[in-house]
């Protein structure tokens, strides 16, 4: 009773098929593999424009001040 036999693993593979039809389910692991993919591609990008961004904010303060002071 604790391990399926073959007939369990086909009646399984018959409703799966029925549920998600023939030719969604690769449709379905290609779309997950590119959203692997982007996801990586996020990450990526995301640590590349954090360290562009904190140093290019840590210096608009220091220049926005220095231009109203000019102007006062």
């Amino acid at each position: 009773m604790g391990s399926f036999s073959i007939w369990h693993w086909l009646i399984v593979l018959v409703v799966v098929l029925l549920l998600f039809g023939r030719g969604k389910i690769p449709e379905l692991m290609g779309d997950m593999a590119k959203g692997i993919k982007n996801f990586r591609k996020g990450m990526s990008d995301d640590e590349a424009d954090e360290t562009k961004t904190v140093e290019h904010r840590a210096e608009e303060p220091v220049q926005e001040a220095k231009q109203k002071a000019s102007k006062s």
